[in-house]
């Protein structure tokens, strides 16, 4: 993948370099019509070879740089977020965020706009507070004595959504990305 990023790369240069070197040809004939008159003047072979240069010119800069570039590095492409380099537990972390919290929490990171639980990008919990409240839920006037169901918003949020690994994983990654971006 980064040998066809950088072979992007070369070949947008190219184009540019390429097109500089037509404006100049044009310039230093006196203009198009001096440029014509100078391309007209070759033999058969050299108007046919020229001729075939720019459709190779043609289906390179416009068909195969945009190909190139719109493949992209897709592997790597959601790796970092606000430039925070993202672990595999990490992204794991936001793929279950996106299908379990995403829905009534606001999280940029993973393109959540929740509106029923708290916005987590202005509120920035550490992961403790998180996986606290993944695992214990929270009620808006919690019972006596059960101060670990205590929320932070005005919502209700049941506990065991997700367990364990997931739980904790969930939790870094909101740690560690929410108000970020």
């Amino acid at each position: 993948m980064v040998r066809a990023h950088v072979l992007g790369i070369v070949l947008f240069v190219a184009f540019w370099v390429l097109l500089a070197l037509g404006v100049f040809f044009i310039a230093a004939r006196g203009g198009l019509g001096g440029a014509r008159q100078t391309l007209q003047t070759q033999t058969y072979r050299g108007r046919r070879a020229m001729a075939v240069g720019l459709v190779i010119l043609y289906i390179a800069f416009g068909i195969a740089i945009p190909l190139i570039f719109l493949n992209g590095n897709h592997a790597n492409a959601s790796g970092q977020i606000g430039g925070i380099t993202l672990t595999a537990a990490d992204k794991e972390g936001r793929t279950l965020f996106g299908e379990k919290c995403a829905l009534c929490h606001t999280l940029a990171a993973a393109n959540a706009v929740g509106k029923v639980g708290p916005n987590l990008d202005m509120l920035r919990p550490p992961a403790s507070l998180v996986l606290n409240t993944i695992n214990n839920g929270c009620l808006p006037n919690p019972p006596p004595g059960q101060t670990a169901q205590a929320c932070l918003g005005n919502g209700v949020m049941p506990s065991g959504i997700l367990q364990g690994r997931q739980a904790q994983q969930v939790a870094a990654f909101v740690g560690k990305v929410a108000g970020r971006e």
